[in-house]
């Protein structure tokens, strides 16, 4: 029996502050999302085995789990604590690195792209209780090349890559390209691109049965003369599919315990894995580039993002983030240039930067026009803050031209 190594890949995000709001509004619907959080390791404990789940957790939905008041108050429903302490099982979980809050980084400014990274890095370390993370998730897969030297400064081995948009500058079969993981360079930069199966993450996404997957993904595979890596991916929180309490309806009581049974029992030529592990055993093969792009939603397709940009209130918005970003790394330079990076002019900055990549975040895009405003509520105080921080650079010393001149862009 010919192996076929499965990647089970799960995007987990709130909004800042979203199940805070919640727990004021719709309580029930904040327990649906922490039980659905919490069923995933309470499932997955006697299959350690054979269980292999990649786990993308926004850096905005750890900072809400992980902190003490948000714990205490839901703490009759699901200990917080314990879920994120659970999540820390290396032999079951492997946490993917992201964006700190959620944003699409193929639209946001680039200048933003790193601080993004470094900080979801930071409370992935603290929460996770490891120093290295080598997979990369792209919030809402929004995949542009030019993220290629960003992610392998941070040290990220692979990223995640929807299906729709790589073509291959080798010469591949359809099933290298999509169930093989390949080499991506831009800029004398290289990195391992994994590839999301759009197909079969969508059934992953709106419900099925084992006995399907098993024999669709026999069936996609069945040419390949090389070890074949299927990955599916979609949101792992959201629907009632992951949502569901009743253990016979929800994903992973009714589809993946079913599947993991069967491979234990050697009826199946599934095997999960993790995807670093994967790259360790079998390498990446082939050369290929990717287009811009995001994974589809509902409604559109995702090459577009005009499920992000599609009504000129959500581009106005956009260009108002890169409008104040462009503000603000120019007077971070001029601060650092002429000696004024500490004290009060560095305490504003710092607060016109937080809400500058908050501001960021796709979900004040995504639903059309009504969370638009969030953004703007965002980019209001950072405009406010340049505002002060500008008037205190002002009074410091000039620098020196040449000071200026070496401070790169």
């Amino acid at each position: 029996m010919t192996e076929i190594f499965h990647a089970l890949v799960l995007n987990l995000h709130q909004p800042p502050s979203n199940l805070d709001h919640l727990l004021e509004s719709n309580d029930w619907e904040v327990k649906e999302i922490l039980f659905a959080l919490d069923r995933m390791p309470r499932t997955l404990w006697p299959y350690e085995d054979v269980a292999r789940v990649h786990l993308s957790m926004s850096g905005s939905l750890l900072e809400t789990l992980s902190h003490p008041e948000f714990q205490r108050r839901v703490y009759g429903s699901v200990d917080c604590g314990s879920v994120l302490w659970a999540l820390q099982n290396q032999r079951i979980f492997e946490i993917l690195g992201t964006g700190y809050y959620h944003p699409v980084l193929a639209l946001i400014p680039e200048a933003d792209w790193d601080e993004h990274i470094a900080r979801w890095q930071a409370i992935g370390r603290h929460v996770f209780w490891r120093s290295h993370f080598p997979g990369f998730w792209p919030p809402e897969m929004g995949f542009d090349m030019k993220l290629i030297p960003h992610l392998k400064k941070a040290g990220y081995r692979y990223v995640m890559v929807d299906s729709e948009y790589v073509d291959p500058i080798d010469e591949m079969s359809w099933q290298e390209l999509r169930y093989r993981p390949h080499i991506c360079e831009y800029e004398g930069e290289e990195i391992v691109i994994v590839v999301r199966d759009r197909d079969l993450s969508n059934a992953q996404l709106s419900g099925m049965e084992y006995g399907w997957f098993n024999n669709e993904v026999a069936e996609r595979t069945k040419f390949c003369d090389f070890p074949p890596l299927v990955a599916t991916a979609t949101d792992g929180d959201n629907g009632g599919w992951f949502r569901n309490v009743n253990p016979q309806a929800n994903f992973w009581s009714y589809f993946y315990r079913t599947m993991l049974d069967a491979v234990r029992a050697g009826q199946t030529a599934l095997r999960p894995i993790f995807i670093n592990e994967y790259l360790d055993r079998f390498g990446a093969h082939g050369r290929v580039s990717v287009r811009r792009g995001a994974w589809n939603t509902d409604e559109h397709h995702g090459w577009n993002f005009h499920q992000w940009m599609g009504s000129q209130t959500q581009r106005d918005a956009m260009d108002r983030v890169h409008e104040l970003s462009a503000r603000y790394h120019v007077l971070k330079r001029e601060a650092t240039v002429r000696g004024g990076g500490v004290g009060e002019l560095d305490r504003v900055l710092d607060e016109a930067h937080w809400r500058l990549l908050r501001a960021e975040t796709s979900c004040n895009f995504y639903w059309g026009e009504a969370w638009v405003y969030k953004s703007h509520e965002d980019l209001d105080a950072v405009a406010w803050h340049l505002g002060e921080a500008q008037a205190l650079v002002d009074r410091l010393p000039a620098a020196p031209q040449r000071e200026v001149d070496a401070v790169p862009a």
